[in-house]
């Protein structure tokens, strides 16, 4: 979990990084909001394709081999990126860093999740999930003492640096003994997806799609464009980097309450509770005018949204068997994505359009109550169980 959990906190520290790169770059290139959410939307256009493409390639190759390539992906990618020249290059190298990142989140996850037992399942992959804030806690860090100072492309530089830990990755982490176990049961393609259809796992993959979409959608919508909403109401960027330097540090509390919550009352109550708590949080922030408002707003809005991404990784490896796991969960980390996709870009458009902030952030709020909906109604819970065995 550990080993995994880092590779997971340098993929954080490379989109963390992004957030405060475009707000950055609008000041250096004179980028207009409609570039920075088209450059953001880029990104996870390659995260949607490498979650889709590594998880399906971690079902017939292993898990370990993949996230090792994944993780040399972006951090290569992120590296040259520094030496971008124009806006287009600039996209160009983000979207094979996205790929990267994308495809080594789903198989991270399922990579962990295979190797506990069950009634410790749900807390070590919200534990390994919690590396993310590490990450996002870099990357402030990185963007409130470097860019000021030495300049955007010196953080993308420092975004390379995982490819490093590659090396040593390659000797501390092996692949699931139940993979390992089944691998006389290996799926043709075709068979793995037509799986995902199924009458057995149908409803499971409809929840676990709109469950991506919407909490992808609003998180790259509301908190790429953190530093930048806080230039807009009136705070310098360099004080905005301080700001969101200390809403990120509330995403630890909110992984170790669900990491506690998730196999004490299960995977349900956490995802929706969180949910319906990140919505309440994004109408705040939204409406914040002071700086202690927004900054306790951000607060809320970064403990209870990261909560749920946690337990979002946890519930999801659960509901499919070892044979088409990867496959399931990279696909649905896939159709997410799009929504990663969608909202960056959107809130570029609404804003650029003069749409005010809490009209935009009311779309998220609408967007997470459907997320938690259809949990609540439709999704099963998974604690204790073994998909293997059902």
């Amino acid at each position: 979990m550990f080993s995994a959990g880092l590779s997971w906190l340098f993929d954080a520290m490379d989109v963390g990084l992004l957030s405060f790169i475009v707000a950055a770059l609008s000041v250096d290139w004179d980028l207009g909001a409609r570039q920075i959410g088209l450059l953001t939307a880029i990104n996870s256009i390659g995260m949607a394709a490498g979650a889709a493409v590594a998880g399906a390639m971690a079902d017939r190759f292993g898990r370990r081999s993949i996230l090792l390539w994944t993780l040399l992906i972006f951090s290569a990618a992120s590296g040259l990126s520094a030496f971008a020249t124009s806006f287009v290059i600039l996209c160009i190298f983000r979207f094979i860093t996205g790929f990267g990142l994308g495809g080594e989140l789903p198989v991270a996850s399922t990579l962990v999740s295979e190797s506990v037992p069950a009634k410790e399942r749900g807390r070590a992959i919200v534990l390994l999930e919690s590396f993310w804030a590490g990450g996002w806690i870099l990357a402030a860090l990185v963007a409130y003492f470097v860019i000021p100072v030495y300049g955007w492309r010196i953080a993308l530089l420092i975004g390379a640096l995982p490819a490093l830990y590659a090396l040593y990755l390659r000797r501390a982490i092996q692949d699931s003994p139940r993979f390992i176990n089944q691998q006389h049961l290996r799926l043709p393609f075709k068979d793995r997806l037509r799986s995902l259809w199924s009458i057995k796992y149908r409803k499971s993959t409809i929840v676990l799609w709109i469950l991506w979409f919407t909490v992808v959608f609003s998180y790259y919508g509301m908190f790429l464009w953190l530093p930048t909403v806080m230039v807009m109401k009136g705070f310098g960027l360099v004080k905005s980097f301080q700001y969101v330097l200390i809403i990120t540090l509330a995403q630890l509390p909110g992984y170790f309450t669900a990491a506690y919550l998730i196999e004490k009352f299960g995977r349900k109550f956490v995802l929706v509770t969180y949910l319906l708590l990140t919505a309440v949080s994004a109408i705040w922030f939204s409406s914040a005018v002071t700086a202690g408002m927004l900054v306790a707003a951000g607060i809320s809005l970064s403990f209870f949204n990261l909560g749920a991404w946690g337990a979002m990784y946890a519930y999801t490896p659960e509901l499919y068997p070892t044979s088409i796991r990867a496959t399931g969960v990279g696909f649905a980390a896939s159709f997410g994505r799009i929504g990663g996709v969608i909202g960056p870009y959107l809130v570029g458009m609404l804003v650029a359009s003069g749409t005010a902030i809490a009209n935009v952030f009311m779309i998220f709020f609408i967007a997470i109550v459907i997320g938690a909906l259809a949990v609540l109604f439709m999704g099963k819970e998974t604690k204790g169980t073994d998909p293997d065995r059902i």
